[in-house]
């Protein structure tokens, strides 16, 4: 700011001094003292004592009060020809705002002495001083008026938004089945921030991936992706919130969905959803916000659903856990009945197929007779391997075997029981070598495998069983022409109790057939399409 010199038309200028003979002006001149104070810069503090009174030449002040939380209110901006100091000096007493330069400002100040001498000989500049502070007291009145109603509208929104979390609280916290969990969460959250459509995804860490279902048709699919890859998996692995105003102007944004759908994508909220300790736990992606793009408020409640969104699906998850054990623990108590009552009977027709066999003669008879001991001990088994199974005990008896003699040995047992059911068994036994694994369990593996693709097959088929080495592994797949299963059903398939198209057994049979694969090291997955059958493959480890 260029330097100035106090002049009689300064003083004119200013509201202070309206009206007052020139002679008087020459001598208020003479008390004036010239200040300039840089932009930003604090000319007193609120609770200081006063001992000027400041005219403005040039620029412009704003007068404010900071509350106790730190928030600043202003009560009015001041400029050329405005004066400010004079309330202390008048009343003696601190000051009851800060007075800061909002750009460059020039001012002319006099001493308390000069002013209060003033006030006592010129009552031209009594009339004008008090003009002036009737005039800022309204204005400031007007100014703590509105900024009342201001905080009463942002207190109602305040309001809004809690009583909205609370109802959408007691949404997600109103079932304890996750698939609807899911569900509901996902319509609270579009209904809660007005958006047009959403995802839920959540995070299999076990899979590195993010997974979420969709209705395709009148089928659900389930969508996977792995963590780092798309909008939802980078959010997922960064913790990162993505908002995007303007989809088709933003380079992170992929339109292909959109040009399979036929869906416009015009924003987009992609965000992560954290539990109580902040672990990132699944990942809500929002599209098209009615009325224009997502808010920083619509980021922040969708981060406090999240909380209650994360416990309620930990809650679902340990229900569900509960209800399995408690399952669980009844099967092993009808396992260790069962295996209480017929041991004996079961030992008694063991016997008496051993002694048919010695005293029969007969080849056929003979045959038969090892059948009801192979009946017999795998009934006994089964019984036992449930209830190992339902206490968590986990044994094997490894024995070094060659696999081919293993494999052909139970589908001798297996193809006759397909034919009775007008099921063809194709056999494509490509691996020849050695093996260690515990025979009992692998075969009722096996035998467990295809008996479901039987059930699977109500109408006749074929199973084809091929084996082939595979990177130190043997890799052993059993294919089917059966009905096949839903994603759902497939991701779940493990899980105890869970069961797709039979009436009867436990639903613990693939429960079991993975615990044995992984007691041996191996790894088991699915491959099925509704309609179009189911491969079920196996790797175990192959000796050198």
């Amino acid at each position: 700011m260029e330097q100035s010199t106090l002049t009689v038309d300064n003083l004119r200028f200013n509201s202070a001094f309206k009206y007052v003979a020139d002679m008087n002006l020459n001598a208020i001149l003479k008390m004036c003292r010239e200040e300039k104070f840089q932009a930003n810069t604090v000319i007193f503090q609120e609770n200081t004592r006063g001992e000027r009174l400041y005219m403005i030449l040039d620029g412009r002040v704003k007068i404010s009060k900071v509350t106790k939380y730190g928030a600043e209110t202003v009560l009015a901006f001041l400029g050329k020809g405005d004066f400010f100091g004079e309330m202390e000096l008048l009343d003696d007493q601190p000051r009851s705002a800060r007075t800061t330069a909002v750009e460059n400002t020039l001012c002319a100040s006099i001493s308390k002495q000069d002013f209060d001498n003033l006030l006592k000989s010129n009552n031209i500049i009594q009339l004008n001083i008090l003009k002036s502070i009737t005039k800022r007291l309204r204005t400031a009145d007007g100014t703590i008026v509105n900024e009342l109603d201001r905080t009463v509208e942002i207190s109602k929104q305040h309001i809004n938004k809690l009583n909205t979390l609370i109802d959408a609280a007691k949404q997600v916290n109103s079932t304890l089945d996750l698939d609807k969990l899911l569900d509901v969460i996902l319509e609270t959250a579009i209904k809660s921030i007005q958006s047009d459509r959403g995802t839920l995804y959540l995070v299999d860490e076990l899979k590195g991936e993010i997974w979420s279902k969709a209705l395709r048709g009148s089928e659900v699919i389930e969508i996977r992706l792995p963590l780092g890859k798309g909008l939802a998996g980078y959010v997922a692995k960064t913790g990162e919130i993505v908002n995007i105003p303007d989809a088709y102007n933003d380079p992170r944004f992929n339109p292909e969905v959109d040009k399979k759908t036929g869906y416009r994508t015009n924003n987009m909220l992609t965000m992560p959803m954290r539990n109580r300790d902040g672990k990132i736990i699944g990942v809500f992606q929002m599209l098209n916000k009615k009325g224009g793009p997502f808010s920083p408020q619509d980021e922040e409640f969708l981060n406090a659903l999240s909380i209650h969104a994360s416990i309620a699906i930990e809650n679902a998850r340990m229900a569900q856990e509960m209800v399995n054990n408690e399952r669980l623990s009844a099967v092993g108590r009808m396992a260790s009945t069962i295996i209480h009552d017929i041991k004996n009977p079961m030992g008694t027709l063991r016997v008496y197929a051993q002694v048919m066999k010695k005293k029969s003669g007969n080849e056929e008879a003979a045959k038969m007779a090892d059948e009801m001991i192979h009946q017999v001990d795998r009934f006994v088994n089964m019984a036992q391997e449930i209830l190992d199974f339902s206490k968590g005990v986990s044994s094997t008896n490894m024995e070094e075997v060659a696999f081919e003699d293993v494999m052909e040995g139970v589908l001798m047992f297996i193809e006759k029981d397909l034919t009775k059911n007008n099921i063809k068994l194709e056999k494509k036994l490509n691996f020849k070598g050695k093996v260690k694994l515990d025979q009992d369990k692998t075969v009722r593996v096996f035998y467990n495998i295809a008996s479901n693709a039987r059930d699977a097959m109500p109408n006749g088929g074929s199973l084809t069983v091929a084996t082939d080495s595979s990177d130190g592994f043997v890799k052993i797949e059993f294919t089917d022409t059966g009905t096949g299963m839903p994603d759902e059903v497939k991701r779940r398939i493990f899980e105890p109790f869970v069961t797709y198209g039979k009436k009867h057994g436990t639903g613990l049979g693939m429960s079991i057939v993975k615990k044995v694969i992984d007691d041996h090291k191996g790894k088991i997955e699915i491959d099925s399409e509704l309609g179009k059958g189911t491969t079920i493959r196996m790797m175990l480890p192959a000796l050198g």
